[in-house]
């Protein structure tokens, strides 16, 4: 039995958008590298790549070997009405913040009494991160493949293979989590704003305080 639980990526999503790579000439104009809420959102980021690395050091080849990584340091859900999340992250290529991403999920349904989760998509293919950066509105779809470990704190990144176009993981304060989804969840490029750094429990992340949840229109 494979050490991790997977479902085959969505590759028709990993296509959406591949005809207009020529909207990347647009990741380096304007994104607020090098500003001071930059630099408050990749200190954040800066925590959790160390965190991932420390934890499950098996991820680092997954890491050192991606053709991107975006890092979401914290997901914040709010109950409003029919509920929600935001979170603001990077996405770094050879180590270097390229651009900053919001993302945002219209429901809640991540997993029981979850507050606050961060979560890493790693991007192993070139025709995945393009169409990831190409998108306007990058939404993530049902069939994920989520790496989770099966015991203690081994990630068994060996049964990941090159051809899975992007790799998912989800962690709370307990780590890898079980059973969690970012189905539904949209990323868009932005300009970060200024949030304060706080202590994120026994993750060591950054918190994010409580925030107005942005309206949510059709993807």
């Amino acid at each position: 039995m494979s050490s991790l639980f997977q479902t085959r990526i969505d590759r028709r999503l990993l296509l959406k958008g591949a005809a207009g790579t020529a909207a990347l000439a647009l990741a380096g104009c304007s994104n607020a590298v090098g500003t001071n809420a930059g630099a408050q959102l990749d200190a954040r980021v800066d925590e959790t790549h160390n965190y991932l690395i420390q934890n499950y050091p098996s991820a680092q080849a997954l890491v050192q070997n991606a053709r991107g990584v975006l890092y979401m340091p914290l997901m914040t859900e709010a109950a409003l009405g029919v509920g929600g999340a935001y979170g603001q992250g990077a996405l770094r290529i050879g180590g270097a913040t390229v651009d900053y991403y919001s993302a945002t999920r219209a429901t809640v349904g991540f997993q029981a009494g979850a507050q606050q989760y961060a979560h890493v998509l790693i991007f192993q293919t070139d025709g995945a991160l393009a169409s990831f950066r190409a998108s306007p509105g990058w939404l993530a779809g049902a069939n994920a493949f989520y790496a989770i470990p099966q015991g203690g704190m081994a990630l068994g990144a060996d049964t990941i293979t090159a051809q899975l176009p992007v790799v998912a993981m989800i962690f709370g304060q307990a780590g890898l989590m079980a059973g969690a989804s970012i189905e539904g969840t949209k990323y868009t490029r932005i300009i970060p704003s200024e949030i304060p750094t706080l202590g994120f429990g026994g993750l060591g992340l950054p918190q994010m305080p409580q925030m107005q949840m942005p309206q949510m229109g059709r993807s």
